[in-house]
């Protein structure tokens, strides 16, 4: 049986839906994973993220190379059995983190030596937390995918900045396509090491290059990846720009194939806009960061009667619990969302828990947004396979008028 199967079209739009198919179950696409960086959504337990809908979480190489290590995990029988998770589990290459700490802390060593060293072999980086130093090269960010179990492991690729000139963006991303060559022929070297299948994507680079993004598409999409993402700091930080890219890129892309673009979901509205170009697959930090924060997701017009928007960001769909308005609020966060693990609980609860810092508070915030999200997946899913997506984009999908 293929990875991915497509199961049905809507007529207005690229959105499609689809199952993903692996050993530890299927996966009803278009699907928000909830991101388990450590191997653990913070604050959550594996039951709970199962219970509120999650077909599928991701975890981050780069960390648990760090802590335990890959050779823990792997005495384990691999990250499900270490964290107690049997459902699908993905993990990306590293590749961002490697980048993105290194670069963030390359001043604050005291000789101010990089961080990061790239060659075209691979990447020596210091750890963000020691500063020990290490060497991802595509063969051991395979070896080491493989040793973490994941049922979905990704390419080691370069990833390219949001603001990146076109002559770096060009040697990043000929290096992300020798890389990602090379990731493939690692791959097919060892199979089956937990005793089931695990599938390789790659990345699609470019930075926000117009020819470059459709070079790296057609030379992504030639080579024998199961899946196809789409990468850089751009897809999820930028939405402008992602809209352009998946524009860019979409007639190179394979329709048997499933897409995935890493990095989208600050915003249920983000969600849609994705979709909305073919994309099954997405993930984002974002949800469960911003309900530790008292960031709570609402529905469009729940926003707009509360007036919580003092904030002037356009892609806004959630309200700041912490507000000294909702100290004596009765009324539950949303009263268009009965079916919330928090709906019971008043908003000046919820309040008086971010105000007294209860763990309760990030626990039921965390689970609110991510079941928020799936929820939103759900209708989606209808509403494709019912041709209605775009009817549902213009009730949910943007800013109450």
């Amino acid at each position: 049986m293929p990875l991915f199967t497509q199961t049905a079209k809507d007529p207005n739009s690229k959105a499609r839906t689809g199952i993903i198919h692996t050993d530890h179950g299927d996966v009803e696409t278009p699907i928000f994973m909830p991101v388990g960086t450590k191997a653990t959504v913070k604050s959550l337990d594996p039951k709970e993220i199962a219970e509120i809908g999650s077909q599928i979480i991701l975890a981050n190489t780069y960390h648990l190379h760090l802590r335990p290590g890959e050779d823990l995990i792997d005495s384990f029988g691999g990250t499900h059995k270490f964290m107690n998770w049997d459902k699908p589990l993905l993990t990306d290459s590293g590749g961002f983190q490697v980048f993105s700490l290194g670069l963030q802390k390359e001043a604050t060593t005291e000789n101010h030596e990089k961080l990061v060293q790239i060659d075209d072999d691979g990447v020596t980086f210091r750890s963000h937390i020691d500063g020990s130093e290490h060497r991802f090269t595509p063969e051991s960010a395979i070896e080491i995918q493989h040793k973490l179990g994941a049922d979905i492991i990704m390419a080691f690729d370069e990833c390219t900045p949001d603001d990146a000139d076109e002559a770096y963006t060009k040697q990043a991303m000929k290096r992300t396509h020798d890389w990602a060559a090379r990731c493939v022929t690692a791959h097919k070297k060892e199979t089956n090491r937990h005793g089931y299948k695990q599938f390789l994507f790659g990345i699609i680079q470019g930075a926000n290059h117009k020819e470059l993004r459709i070079e790296s598409a057609k030379a992504i999409t030639a080579m024998d990846f199961d899946g196809i993402a789409i990468g850089g700091e751009s897809i999820g930080y930028n939405m402008e720009a992602t809209k352009d890219i998946l524009d860019w890129i979409e007639p190179y892309l394979p329709e048997d194939k499933p897409i995935y673009t890493m990095g989208v979901g600050f915003s249920p509205f983000d969600l849609f806009d994705v979709v909305e170009r073919g994309v099954d697959m997405f993930d984002c930090v974002a949800p469960t960061r911003m309900a530790r924060n008292g960031a709570l997701y609402v529905h469009p017009e729940t926003f707009k009667e509360l007036g919580d928007g003092e904030y002037t960001n356009k892609r806004r769909c959630w309200v700041d619990i912490t507000n000294a308005r909702y100290r004596d609020d009765h009324a539950p966060l949303d009263p268009r969302t009965p079916g919330s693990p928090l709906h019971q609980y008043s908003r000046a609860y919820l309040h008086h828990l971010f105000r007294e810092k209860e763990l309760l508070g990030h626990r039921l915030a965390s689970k609110h947004n991510l079941w928020f999200l799936l929820t939103l997946m759900e209708d989606m899913r209808a509403a494709i396979k019912d041709g209605t997506f775009m009817t549902l984009k213009a009730q949910r999908g943007q800013p109450a008028a």
